[in-house]
């Protein structure tokens, strides 16, 4: 029997990330590099890089000064 990998939507690497989403694991560094939330690990929360990509995408800010 074969072991699968659970993934964890809550915490995953960039390239986990990268094939759950269907783009470039570039793509995902580039978000990193320019402030894109992660958990202490340094794994993303798809809940979290989701509202950060959409915040993105709106022009918003996030409150911060």
């Amino acid at each position: 029997m074969s072991q699968e990998k659970k993934l964890n939507p809550m915490a995953l690497s960039a390239e986990d990330a990268a094939k759950t989403l269907g783009i470039p694991r570039e793509w995902v560094e580039e978000d990193l590099a320019a402030g894109a939330p992660t958990n202490a690990d340094g794994t993303l929360n798809l809940v979290a890089y989701a509202a950060w990509i959409n915040q993105q995408m709106a022009g918003g800010s996030d409150g911060e000064a």
